[in-house]
């Protein structure tokens, strides 16, 4: 049997991965990782990561686990400058080996936002081109990933699941039950280097136009997209 087919069969079986999210729920971030990754059923796993506010936490832990872990970040050409420096900085200090900074075609960009308002008319096909299909290729090598989203950041995000089968892959959400205290006080105790724009008021950040300071603070990522009703870019089902 192929290790995909394995892993369908494993999947398809719902007590497997109930069983699974029951375990991990008892066990810090860092053991669920180290977990995971030495299970048969997660196979070529990689690390989605968006740089952005909370994403160090994440990043240390996986590459103290994986040292040569790939981790996708997606340029989606309106970042804020303090992002993609912060990737470099990252890089760099927590030795990232594989970091695979992938971006939108230019055809669907010329095609579908030749002056770069798209964001305006239409966030949804903004964040499809330059972002889900672009994480959707990105993803073809891999049948297992890692993304740092919580439980706390909006309700949206609330019922979140530790472990799931999504779109053919295996999907670790291990900093789901943690809280935002919990974030900081690990970053406090490796010391580890934050986002710059955490400090002035983003504890959530995206592309640049669709970003803004927090408006209420009981939601993380009420700065994201303000004004309208859109929650999440698309790449979280």
């Amino acid at each position: 049997m192929s290790t995909k087919l394995h892993i369908h069969k494993l999947a398809e079986d719902g007590a497997f991965l109930a069983h699974l999210n029951a375990k991990y729920e008892k066990l810090p971030p860092a053991e669920i990782i180290a977990d995971a990754l030495a299970q048969e059923w997660f196979p070529r796993p990689v690390v989605v990561t968006s740089f952005g506010a909370e994403a160090v936490v994440l990043l240390h832990m996986t590459s103290r686990a994986k040292a040569d872990i790939p981790v996708i970040f997606i340029d989606t050409g309106k970042l804020f400058g303090e992002t993609l420096r912060y990737r470099d900085r990252l890089q760099h200090v927590l030795g990232l080996e594989d970091v695979r900074t992938v971006g939108p075609r230019l055809s669907e960009i010329e095609q579908y936002d030749p002056m770069g308002l798209l964001n305006q008319e239409s966030p949804e096909m903004c964040c499809n081109i330059r972002k889900t299909k672009v994480l959707a290729r990105a993803l073809t090598p891999f049948d297992s990933w890692i993304n740092g989203r919580k439980r706390f950041q909006n309700n949206s995000r609330g019922s979140l699941r530790i472990i799931e089968f999504e779109q053919e892959r295996m999907k670790l959400t291990p900093l789901a039950n943690w809280s935002a205290q919990d974030l900081k006080d690990y970053a406090i105790k490796n010391a580890l280097p934050l986002h710059p724009l955490v400090k002035q008021g983003y504890p959530s950040i995206g592309c640049f136009p669709c970003t803004s300071k927090v408006t209420h603070e009981d939601d993380a990522r009420s700065g994201r997209w303000p004004g309208k009703s859109k929650t999440e870019c698309g790449i979280h089902e």
